[in-house]
């Protein structure tokens, strides 16, 4: 076998430079963040997270209507982390420079479906590289070697999205358990959903290996907006990236929460390496 034939059929692995070395996940960033986990996804779970809220899931289970769950889920979020009751988590209103308290999960995902680049959009980053030990990329520009200004801007908004709040990266980690829950209910026997990116350049994105002329390997950032529907996609650049996203990458799919996020369309999808094709509109 030539030289070439072998590095085009190496699945890529994770740049070091895209991961830690530890995560709170039950697989380490190098397998969750390789293709080969793209094209062989497993289950992930965030440590202990299952095991704490065990009485949320038993209570879901009997539940047929996925609308009905979500209320249920949300109400368990606001009872658990005590959401209508900022007082009594220890949040003073006299305070009047401190006010984030009421950043919830909630607020997060309505923050990043606003700007994917503010400073909600950093702290999901900064879930992301917390739990799944996946490096974020890109905030307002690339973050690798010599972007150190971009770097310090990032760590300065998941600094300030993060300041006396109300243990909310908790709250994300029961999000995405919960997401995962309805993920087994809603496409039972599936692994896959395809989803598609629109951008401009395919240059943006961290190319890793280019197999064919339409599909290459990428490293995304660690957490990734994506549409199902692809004339949606076409809106937000010349180019469509089609991708088969695993659905244990999915921190939020259309609907999970309908009454809370009426209308939004996007897939929040967390990043490693990905084999995408690319066409023009």
């Amino acid at each position: 076998m030539d030289e070439n034939r072998q590095q085009t059929m190496t699945p890529a692995s994770l740049p070091a430079h895209a991961r830690l070395p530890i995560n709170h996940c039950n697989l380490p960033p190098l397998i969750l963040g390789s293709l080969t986990f793209q094209h062989h996804p497993t289950p992930l779970h965030l440590d202990g997270v299952e095991q704490l809220h065990a009485a949320l899931f038993e209570s879901l289970d009997p539940v047929a209507d996925a609308d009905t769950r979500a209320e249920h889920f949300m109400d368990y979020m606001r009872s658990s982390f005590l959401l209508d009751n900022l007082d009594e988590a220890g949040f003073d209103e006299q305070k009047r420079g401190i006010k984030r308290g009421k950043a919830d999960y909630l607020r997060i995902l309505r923050g990043w479906l606003f700007d994917a680049d503010g400073k909600e959009a950093a702290v999901l980053k900064s879930w992301v590289e917390s739990r799944f030990g996946l490096l974020p990329l890109n905030h307002r520009g690339p973050l690798g070697v010599g972007a150190e200004d971009n770097y310090h801007a990032y760590l300065s908004a998941r600094a300030k999205g993060l300041y006396n709040t109300n243990a909310l990266e908790s709250q994300l980690d029961l999000l995405y358990s919960y997401c995962q829950y309805e993920v087994t209910r809603q496409y039972p026997g599936e692994r896959h959903v395809t989803l598609y990116r629109g951008i401009n350049r395919i240059d943006e994105h961290e190319i890793l290996h280019q197999p064919a002329k339409d599909v290459y390997i990428l490293a995304l950032n660690n957490i990734n907006s994506f549409s199902s529907n692809r004339e949606r996609a076409d809106e937000f650049g010349d180019y469509i990236l089609e991708v088969k996203v695993p659905l244990t990458k999915l921190l939020y799919f259309p609907g999970l929460l309908p009454n809370a996020l009426k209308g939004e369309e996007e897939y929040l999808v967390i990043g490693g390496v990905y084999e995408v094709k690319v066409s023009l509109l």
